[in-house]
């Protein structure tokens, strides 16, 4: 057991090595790119601006992995920017979250769009678009009649997916629409609520039109031990699980190739007057960081803390100097 641990924990640091190296010629191949703290043109180091040493700014999260990680970035980042930061990660939910946001308590915190938009406006998940780019503006939207802004998404979304294991996929899996035909003589398990949720079985039934041999409920922490002793063919997965990269070899996720599930990509949300009062350098520092947040950078350093257990504060220092934007 102690082996088998030894290796996987070489296999994260390998392939978070790769993504975040991926990450960087994301990030900083576009001729187009002009988001740059340093003004020319590619994402380099954040540039520490004296201006901002006269604001201060408190960045929160959710409290779990992912959420940390990520209000760790930022805060990592708006610091090396100048501004003088302190962090409030272990917020609970995102009534919470935003409430803190509306208080006065944090300056700002990351969350999902498709979140805001069915927690905070009332959206049925099929009502939430699929597009990253149009549930962001979404959200933004309702955000601005609250005297709320929210800043571009992150290029990865965190979601429900469906995956299997790399074995059965060789079956002539890619996509979900690729179940069509297949699925009768198919098992599914998700969570309880699976069977009443847009992105899980009611989905895949009313959208894709697919029907299953059988749906079982699981509960979430099992959901990659059902593929695994073959209990399951299909199980509802989650896009930045550490697994999918640590244990790329054994499994994969099907493409959401009609774009039925609800975007997952992240928006960081904050009051109007702390984003005006922060200046233009708090918005596109957290813009220009996030752009080598690819899906597969995400699932790295997921796997970084939740496999590895490094701390997220350490997570969020390796990626910003693998990247690039801190010295």
């Amino acid at each position: 057991m102690r082996s088998q641990l030894t290796r996987l924990r070489a296999a994260v640091s390998m392939l978070l090595a790769l993504a975040l190296s991926l990450g960087v010629v994301a990030c900083g191949d576009s001729d187009d790119d002009t988001t740059g703290s340093d003004g020319g043109g590619n994402a380099g180091a954040i540039v520490s601006n004296p201006d901002n040493a006269k604001v201060s700014l408190t960045i929160g999260s959710k409290n779990f992995p992912e959420q940390e990680i990520l209000g760790e970035i930022y805060a990592q980042a708006l610091k090396a920017a100048g501004y003088k930061v302190k962090s409030d990660l272990n917020l609970g939910s995102e009534t919470v979250a935003l409430q803190a946001v509306k208080s006065g308590q944090i300056s700002g915190y990351p969350e999902y769009a498709s979140t805001a938009l069915t927690s905070f406006f009332g959206l049925e998940p099929e009502e939430v678009p699929a597009g990253a780019e149009e549930a962001s503006e979404k959200a933004k939207a309702e955000f601005e009649k609250e005297g709320l802004t929210s800043f571009p998404p992150t290029p990865f979304a965190s979601a429900n997916a469906v995956g299997t294991t790399t074995e059965f996929a060789e079956e002539g899996l890619e996509t979900v629409s690729d179940l069509e035909g297949k699925s009768e003589k198919m098992t599914l398990y998700g969570s309880p609520e699976c069977r009443q949720r847009i992105d899980c079985l009611a989905g895949l039934e009313q959208l894709y039109g697919l029907k299953f041999k059988s749906f079982k409920p699981v509960d979430i922490g099992l959901r990659y031990t059902v593929l695994e002793k073959g209990q399951a063919d299909l199980s509802i997965l989650f896009t930045t699980d550490p697994q999918l990269s640590a244990e790329k070899d054994k499994f994969v996720i099907l493409e959401d190739d009609k774009e039925v599930f609800p975007a997952g990509n992240v928006i960081f949300v904050t009051e109007k007057s702390t984003a005006e009062k922060a200046g233009p350098d708090f918005e596109k520092t957290i813009v220009e960081v996030q752009e080598g947040l690819t899906l597969e950078v995400m699932q790295e350093l997921d796997a970084r803390v939740e496999l590895e257990k490094q701390t997220p504060k350490e997570a969020a220092a390796a990626y910003l100097e693998s990247a690039g934007y801190v010295g």
